[in-house]
């Protein structure tokens, strides 16, 4: 059996527009005016995302600059520590059904991700947590159970849910190609970037998507309509920011308390 789902071809723009086009599709969804939806996004420019729960950070995140482009700094919707998106791709799912377990709802919705990166040769697992996870403002820095990792430990993708009545949003960064120099600067920690085989590497992030609009298919049994968004859309997803342009302080949008689960 397959069920209409909405998949809206990748989008390049800052943190905040896609944070905000995550929250109103997730609203959409909930009052029952927008199927489940798929897409794959990138932030531009480079971006610092904070849990929406996340509010300790350091000052210097605010006054970053890196290639002559100021890092934008965002909040997410959902719980979590601060991602550096840079290098990522980013998924976002919004759908509905899945019960009231978080985990179980996690996992089923992670299934796509399994099975769309082994179909590309790269095996994940679920991580698990280490000691240290709590006090560790950066989301690659540890690795839990709501995390997937690769055959050697490095977490790959890191995950967070937002849930408003039985209605799900789970985003993810998924790691490509991070510039190790700045994460070295944000976090003050080594990166260790993912290896992928050598036949991804001229067109890794096409292959991916590919990939995992093939698993998803399967997983939820979805029918695909793809659907860029409409101008009409654009100015609902615009109103729902709160501030245009780079400020001093934390970029972020209309959104009510988060229900959670963090990776």
């Amino acid at each position: 059996m397959t069920n209409p789902w909405r998949y809206i071809p990748p989008i390049q723009a800052a943190g905040q527009i896609q944070m905000a086009i995550d929250v109103w599709l997730l609203e959409q969804h909930r009052q029952g005016l927008h199927p489940p939806t798929l897409r794959f996004y990138t932030w531009s420019p480079p971006a610092i995302s904070l849990g929406y729960h996340q509010r300790q950070y350091p000052e210097a995140w605010k006054h970053l600059i890196w290639q002559e482009q100021p890092i934008d700094l965002v909040r997410r919707p959902s719980g979590g520590r601060a991602v550096l998106h840079q290098g990522d791709l980013t998924y976002a799912v919004i759908t509905s059904g899945l019960g009231e377990n978080r985990m179980q709802a996690y996992q089923a919705i992670c299934e796509f991700l399994l099975q769309g990166w082994q179909a590309i040769g790269v095996s994940l697992r679920y991580g698990e947590a280490r000691r240290g996870y709590i006090h560790n403002p950066n989301c690659f820095g540890t690795a839990t159970g709501a995390d997937l990792v690769m055959v050697d430990g490095t977490k790959l993708i890191g995950s967070a849910q937002l849930r408003r009545d039985g209605t799900i949003l789970q985003h993810g960064s998924m790691q490509l190609k991070p510039d190790p120099e700045l994460f070295h600067r944000v976090f003050g920690g080594n990166l260790k970037p993912p290896t992928f085989p050598h036949s991804l590497e001229a067109s890794l992030s096409q292959t991916v998507i590919n990939a995992l609009l093939s698993s998803a298919r399967g997983c939820f049994g979805a029918e695909w309509i793809v659907q860029p968004l409409s101008e009409a859309e654009w100015e609902e997803i615009h109103k729902l920011c709160s501030c245009n342009g780079r400020t001093n302080r934390t970029n972020s949008y209309s959104v009510t308390a988060s229900d959670d689960l963090r990776a």
